[in-house]
This record gives C-alpha cells, structure tokens and sequence, in this order.
C-alpha cells in the first residue's frame, strides 16, 4: 500500500490532491513574509535611500531592517516549514504529535550528517557552498535544501500513521500511543541522515544535470513549462509540477553572500534581502515572472471576450460575476473563478489559454523580466517585487508593455472563437440567467455543503488551498455536483474518493463554517 494511501482507495487523484495539498500550509506563509522582506528589503536598500533621501531616518531604517530580517529567516527555513508542513497536512488525526515530530525527524536528521561528516573528515571548513553544503538551524550540514524537509515530512507520516496507535507492554505504557511516534521518527532519522550522506552528493549531481538540461531546452521548454502548469490547474496537481522548480536544484542554483541557494524562488528571496543584488536571477524569467502577464492583462480580455457575447438580457449578472472574477485575477494572481467559468462549457478555451500562458512565460524569458512572486501573479506582487525594485533589477516596466497586447489577444481570440462554435460561455445559457444569491454566514452553506459531500459520515478528510475545498470521502456516488453548485461553487472535481470543490478565495472561511459544524455536533 502506498504511503499516501490509507484508506484502501487506490486512485490516483485522491493521492495527489493529498499531496499537494499538503504543500499548501507551509506556502500559506510565504505571502506574509515575502511582505515583509519585500517592503523592508526594498526600503532599506542603500540605492533606494540614496534615490529618495526622504527614508533616510534612523527609525525608520530601523523599522525596514527589522521587517526585511523577519522576511528573510521565513525564506531562509523553507525546509523545515516544509518538513512540519507536509506531516501536519498528510495526517488524518492527532496533528500536533505529527508536526513535533516531524521538526524533532528534521534536526535529528541534520545533527547526524553533521556528525558523520566530522567522522569522515568531509566536514568543509570553508567554501561551504563550493562542497554543497550549508547551515541549517544553527547546524552544518549537507546543503538537502526543501527536499530534505519533504523526506522528513513523507517519512513521519507514514511512521505516525503506523504507529499513533500502537500498544507498548505495560511497563513501557507511557511511551505507546502518539508518545511513540517522536521516538520512533527521531530514530529513522538518524538512518535517514546516514544515506543522505552517501546519496545526497551524487542525487545533487543529478539534479543540476536536470537543470542543466532544463536550461538547455531554451525558451521552448519555457513555453511547454508554462503549458504544462496550466493544464495542471483544473486538477489541483500544478502545485506539485511548479514547487521543485521554486525550492530545488531543479530550478537552478546561485551562491548568494557566500551560500548556496537552491531553486528559483529561494534564490530570489535571498537576492532581495541581499542589498549588493545588481540584477535578480535569470531563472526567474523562466518560472515565474510570465505569470504576471496572463493573470493581470490576458484574463481580463477574456472576461471582456465573455461579457461582449453574453446575452443582452444576460448582461447584468454576468457583468457582476466576471468583474469580481477579474479584479481577484488581477490583484491576487487567484485565476480559477475565470478558468472554471469556461472550463467545463469550452474545454478548446482552456487549452487555448494554456497556450498563451505558456507563451507568455516564454516571452518573461526572452525579455528577462525577472519579477519573483510568494505563490501567484498578481499586481500586489508585482509591485512589491518587481515596481519596488526598481526597472535595472526586474524589467518589470515591459510587463505592462507585453500585457497591453495580451489583453486583445484573449479578447479577440475568444471572442472569435466563443461566436464561431457557440460556446456556452456565462450569459450564453439557453435559459436566462438568475442574480446569484450570496449566502451569508449564518445562511445554510455549510448544512448545503455537506449534503452535497453526502453528509458529515461520508467525509474522511477536509481540506482546503487557496481556492477550493479537498475533501476525501467515503462513497463517492453520494456527491451531488447540483447541490454543491447550489451552495456557490464554481466547479466540482471528482475522481473516485477524492473530490475538489472551487469557491474562490473565500474557501478558507467556508472551511471553518464546516468545521464548527464538525465541533457543534461532536459536543
């Protein structure tokens, strides 16, 4: 059985929306920090003071530096964040004991390469980087980076997973149970750290082989690159495709004030607290900075495309709809409200809008438009990462310059399209359209919700991401897509056991909704 697997349901999608939603709860930290390195890396830089002497006020430094340093030690421990992160998602129960031991597997974990390399005599003096390794938690160790929180995260799971439950002999009783799972994962990580030291060096040598052949494939793989991640995003996977490229090897490496960082998003944010940074990594080009183009500029032509052939009579309500949906495109980089609004009616315009988004990625890189971004491109970013740093560091004045002609592009596309094979796009229906009613919090979204999941006994397990509701259910016969659309989803995904329901951004508060449900009836 696999280790994402513990209810005996075999299918695919049910075990990687677990896994990637796994992934969101150390990524929902990154905006808050990246907030706070980007505004005090940004004000604090001694060009920018010297440019707006205005900020040159002790305590006000003082302020920038404080925040900037709160950003960076947020980026500078992504491993762990991750290793905690990955345990406490893929755990069903007991989660505390989960993430403790996870953090305990992880300096265990660091402490004994630390240990074998002093023994082996591979222990690097100096040019830490140069031999691939690094401090983590105030240890030396091999430079594992975001993988080896990953390792340790999948590894106390499985082990808490087995053993949250075991029974000891009595006289060993206190340590049975949840107790049992620290020790136990402490002592696997001691075994985990040895092969590191044997593997690692050589996988290492591997990755940056993947990258270099990455690299090697130019601005095609940058557009295929993009394509891909977008087609990844109806099921909810893209995460698990975008996240080595960010936080590995995979993603390209840089010495930065004499470290080694590893993967495009942890060198950018190591760049911006850096204030020698002249030019931010090329990478970033690549991974990240095409974002900004398709989900400020392109979707908002194709929210126009959509309002322009929607039925006069349809106007108004879809009007509300897609002006709502395109402002949280285009501040937030959130996208599915668009994309689920023709998805499902017009498949062709969804690969279309893969295609331009991998376009888009490839002209970031022809034009070195580095803007890096927490885990979306929209325009809070862009200013914070790319307007805030200045043109000579990002290029960010061209992304407005592409997405001009990027929002005609989506528009006049679409627009053809959607006339020419009588897509069914919102206001397009066969019947006319009614206003779409808001539930409140204290309406019966919660009570629909879990009707539409098959009730509170059909639910295994509940989740959310950024946008939408990741639940594991029992029966999946008993889901009602009606229902669940009823209650103010976008769209339903279903895939045996595992089901996916997009709200929007406002899932996380749906989620707490349902779980005080949860509370209420278990009291």
């Amino acid at each position: 059985m696999s280790i994402f697997d513990t209810t005996g349901n075999n299918t695919f999608f049910e075990k990687a929306q677990r896994f990637g939603k796994s992934f969101m709860l150390p990524i929902a930290v990154l905006p808050a920090a990246g907030l706070l390195l980007g505004i005090g890396g940004a004000l604090s830089n001694p060009n920018t003071v010297k440019t707006y002497p205005f900020l040159d006020i002790s305590w006000l430094q003082n302020i920038f530096i404080i925040m900037s340093d709160a950003g960076s030690i947020v980026f500078a421990n992504l491993a762990v964040l991750f290793a905690v992160g990955i345990a406490v998602g893929l755990a069903r129960t007991d989660k505390g004991t989960a993430g403790l031991a996870s953090l305990l597997a992880f300096l265990v974990m660091n402490a004994s390469i630390h240990a074998l390399l002093k023994i082996t005599g591979t222990l690097a003096t100096d040019n830490l980087a140069g031999a691939g390794q690094g401090m983590s938690l105030g240890v030396q160790t091999l430079e594992t980076g975001v993988f080896g929180g990953v390792v340790i995260g999948l590894l106390t799971y499985f082990l808490h997973y087995k053993y949250n439950k075991i029974e000891l002999p009595q006289f060993l009783g206190f340590f049975g149970g949840s107790r049992f799972v620290p020790i136990v994962s402490s002592f696997a990580a001691i075994f985990v750290g040895a092969v590191m030291v044997v593997v690692w060096p050589h996988f290492q040598k591997l990755i940056f082989g993947m990258g270099t052949l990455v690299d090697s494939t130019g601005y095609i793989g940058t557009l295929i690159y993009g394509f891909v991640l977008r087609m990844l995003g109806p099921f909810g996977l893209h995460h698990i495709f975008y996240l080595p490229f960010w936080t590995t090897a995979l993603g390209g490496s840089e010495v930065v004030n004499g470290q080694l960082v590893e993967g495009t998003q942890r060198i950018f944010f190591a760049q911006l607290g850096d204030p020698t940074t002249q030019q931010y990594y090329i990478g970033i080009s690549r991974f990240m900075s095409g974002r900004f183009i398709t989900m400020m500029f392109g979707l908002l032509g194709a929210c126009l495309a959509m309002y322009h052939t929607a039925k006069p009579e349809n106007k108004k309500v879809v009007g509300g709809l897609l002006l709502s949906a395109g402002l949280t495109s285009f501040l937030t980089g959130i996208t599915e409200p668009i994309e689920f609004s023709f998805l499902f009616v017009a498949p062709a315009l969804y690969v279309l809008h893969a295609f331009f988004d991998g376009c888009a990625f490839m002209i970031a890189h022809m034009l070195q438009i580095t803007i890096g971004q927490t885990f979306s491109g929209g325009f809070i970013d862009f200013v914070l990462f790319g307007i805030l740093q200045g043109t000579a560091k990002t290029n960010w004045v061209l992304v407005p310059l592409v997405g001009v002609p990027w929002f005609f592009l989506y528009y006049f596309s679409f627009r053809y399209l959607i006339v020419k094979f009588n897509f069914k796009t919102l206001g397009r229906e066969d019947t006319e359209m009614e206003p779409v009613t808001v539930l409140s919090k204290d309406a019966a979204r919660p009570e629909l919700i879990l009707r539409g999941l098959g009730d509170r006994d059909n639910i295994v397990d509940l989740d959310c991401c950024a946008t939408r509701l990741r639940v594991t259910v029992k029966d999946g016969k008993k889901v009602s897509e009606r229902i669940l659309k009823e209650s103010g989803a976008i769209g339903v995904l279903q895939s045996g056991s595992g089901v996916q329901v997009i709200y929007g951004p406002q899932v996380t508060v749906i989620k707490s909704e349902i779980e005080e449900i949860f509370t209420k009836r278990n009291e």
